[in-house]
């Protein structure tokens, strides 16, 4: 039997992967282990020196799901259930106003070509961990036909839909974000299924796609769409020219006309849009740069301003300068322009979902504060992340510390149980997270 041709080049990158994955899934001497991460929750974190590395480090969890009546576990005064299971990778819930709750289950789309050893030895670092379902690229209804706060019918609403993240509903219409592009499509109340044809409003930054989750949410007047767009690259590894064209930022789009601008830029990786309540600030999450060190940068909570930079690729939390941007590529003016964050929220934990709680149902502690689901760390020896925390608000500002109020998805053997990603509150006034390590959607209550 004879074995396919690959070419001298393509057998030694392969083999520098192989070669690196086994370095990098081993733990290193710069782990972070010895580093206080509360040091670096709030509005002033502590930003020790940049690390550089011959070869990433790559630490993930691996999959271990929950047992049969295993859950997550939550905070003194909550309680926690499963009210959908064995969905298709589930990203990001959203709830109608009729009390419907909404399931983005979605994945990569597969086409960031890898043309470094380190991107080889990533590729097979995270097929390694990799658990649940194939991502369904759908969005799947959930309904309440008894009232009793569990949904118990669940359909298709849409399908066949390209890598979708970000969902919005003006009125009588749905836009739904694909990684390529914002789609409309009609939508009445109560509806359990969409079969009109979609159109597409505009398309968006696609092609390589290193980051390919665009999240999206409505402005309150509902006028315009507001539309997280990540970086093609970590630190402009891909170039700095049409790669990045329109990336690393949030676009203003218009809903009548498709047309959009830059919003923000200098944002690596924006998601959990959401307009704080009762105003029209909007915030973030975003997901800051890799490979600087294990305590470096802060992924972090930001309002959002017209106009503002952010840093990416050129610095971080202000005027602190990335010293691996190319000289061709370096921009001083930007530099000087570019403004630290409102709320750091440690290294590497991966945020990607953001609620303000409105109802105050969890407990009146939690009123007007933001929860954010921290997908976990994967580039740092001492796991980060993988939790839910919540932000206290004061007069429409972080105020505190962060806590931790949903937390169990490491296991005590070091195995991920899941990984949280996006979050909403359903009518009752209950914490929604989509859990794409278990495949599960789960609802957090007050009570015991």
């Amino acid at each position: 039997m004879t074995r396919p041709f690959r070419p001298l080049a393509a057998r030694r990158l392969a083999a520098a992967a192989l070669a690196a994955l086994a370095m990098t899934l081993t733990s290193c001497s710069d782990n972070g282990s010895g580093f206080d991460r509360e040091s670096q929750i709030g509005a002033n974190p502590v930003l020790p020196k940049p690390a550089a590395y011959l070869v990433t480090p790559i630490n993930l969890a691996k999959p271990a799901p929950f047992a049969k009546g295993e859950t997550p576990s939550v905070a003194a005064g909550l309680k926690i259930e499963a009210i959908a299971s064995d969905l298709a990778h589930p990203r990001r819930p959203y709830v109608l106003p009729n009390g419907d709750i909404l399931v983005v289950e979605s994945g990569s789309p597969g086409t960031e070509p890898p043309l470094r050893p380190k991107d080889f030895a990533m590729g097979l670092a995270f097929k390694y961990v990799k658990s649940g379902n194939k991502p369904g690229n759908r969005i799947t209804i959930l309904r309440d036909t008894d009232g009793d706060g569990s949904p118990d019918a669940r359909g298709v609403l849409l399908d066949n839909l390209n890598s979708p993240f970000g969902v919005a509903l003006v009125g009588g219409d749905l836009y739904v974000a694909n990684t390529d592009a914002v789609m409309r499509y009609p939508y009445t109340a109560g509806q359990a299924k969409i079969t009109a044809p979609g159109v597409k409003l505009t398309d968006l930054p696609a092609g390589i796609n290193h980051h390919w989750t665009k999240d999206m949410v409505a402005s309150p007047d509902g006028s315009k769409l507001y539309v997280g767009v990540g970086s093609n690259s970590n630190i402009l590894e891909n170039g700095a020219g049409s790669t990045e064209r329109e990336r690393a930022a949030i676009l203003e789009v218009d809903r009548a006309t498709g047309a959009y601008r830059v919003f923000a830029g200098g944002l690596r990786n924006p998601n959990g849009l959401t307009f704080y309540p009762g105003s029209n600030t909007l915030w973030a999450v975003i997901n800051e740069r890799d490979e600087i060190g294990p305590n470096l940068v802060p992924d972090y909570l930001t309002s959002v301003k017209d106009g503002a930079f952010y840093g990416w690729p050129y610095s971080y939390y202000g005027a602190h300068i990335d010293p691996r941007v190319p000289p061709q590529y370096q921009r001083p003016d930007l530099v000087a322009k570019a403004i630290a964050p409102d709320y750091a929220l440690s290294s590497h934990v991966a945020p990607l979902g953001l609620a303000f709680d409105t109802a105050g149902a969890l407990g009146a502690q939690y009123r007007g504060g933001a929860f954010i689901g921290e997908h976990g760390s994967w580039n740092r020896g001492q796991l980060n992340g993988y939790r839910v925390v919540f932000v206290p608000f004061a007069n429409g500002r972080p105020s505190g510390k962060a806590i931790t109020v949903v937390n169990g998805f490491i296991g005590k053997d070091g195995k991920a149980r899941g990984r949280p990603v996006g979050l909403a509150f359903d009518a009752a006034g209950a914490l929604l997270i989509a859990d794409d390590g278990s495949d599960t959607l789960w609802r957090v209550t007050a009570g015991q």
